[in-house]
């Protein structure tokens, strides 16, 4: 069982890669508050363990129920992640923040201007809603429960059916995988914020191509998983 527990942490570990989408999700939540940021780690992490709590006990059965194979699931995710990935790479998520605080920052002049606040001629403060939320996609889709791990989980847990020992054993490694997670998501939120916006804005660039290139793969994937299928059925 210590055998088991090893490996299986290590698989996810590799699989859900929290040293690779770290930088992801600091960059993408940059100049947010700390309290968001933890929310999106926390949101983003039980969501993601939910899932993989869901696919490990009832996931061939629901995927075959809905006739979606696995294939597809990759398939879908690489086209939403090449989505996001554009938005890093032309900064686009950044235009539309910078149009928000612009109208906020105006409205909040027209208020000091008629006297229903104050002129202060410091920054005016922005709420955490400004911020997309990421929590469900992309961080605990399809970067936490995504088709690696869901295949991962499902793949181990059906090695072991009816032992109820062995099978808590996978759980609680990866579960423990899940906590290490977090551990490292708070650590590199706290080092792309000392960094500045210049390198921020560049990190997210290159890490946009990265996840370009990444989600690219999904797709390749998933659409050469389909046609071998096919062509080993027939």
């Amino acid at each position: 069982m210590y055998e088991l527990f090893i490996s299986t942490f290590v698989t996810f570990f590799v699989v859900i890669d929290p040293l690779g989408i770290a930088p992801v999700f600091a960059v993408m939540t940059d100049g947010a508050s700390s309290a968001f940021k933890r929310k999106m780690i926390l949101k983003s992490v039980i969501t993601g363990t939910i899932i993989l709590l869901l696919f490990a006990f009832v996931g061939n059965g629901l995927l075959k129920a809905l006739g979606i194979s696995m294939m597809a699931f990759k398939t879908a995710g690489g086209i939403l992640l090449f989505m996001i990935a554009l938005e890093m790479v032309f900064e686009m998520r950044t235009e539309r923040r910078e149009k928000k605080s612009e109208a906020f920052t105006h409205e909040h002049e027209q208020e000091a201007e008629a006297g229903k606040t104050a002129k202060t001629s410091e920054p005016a403060t922005f709420p955490d809603e400004e911020f997309d939320d990421i929590s469900i996609f992309p961080m605990a889709i399809p970067f936490i429960a995504g088709p690696g791990s869901i295949a991962t989980i499902m793949l181990l847990m059906s090695h072991y059916p009816g032992q109820f020992e062995f099978q808590s054993v996978v759980i609680g490694a990866m579960l423990v995988a899940l906590i290490s997670t977090v551990v490292i998501l708070f650590a590199a939120s706290k080092i792309i914020g000392m960094l500045g916006q210049t390198v921020a804005n560049a990190i997210t660039r290159i890490l946009g191509v990265l996840l370009a290139a990444m989600a690219t793969q999904y797709i390749f994937d998933g659409i050469q998983g389909t046609f071998f299928a096919a062509g080993q059925v027939s």
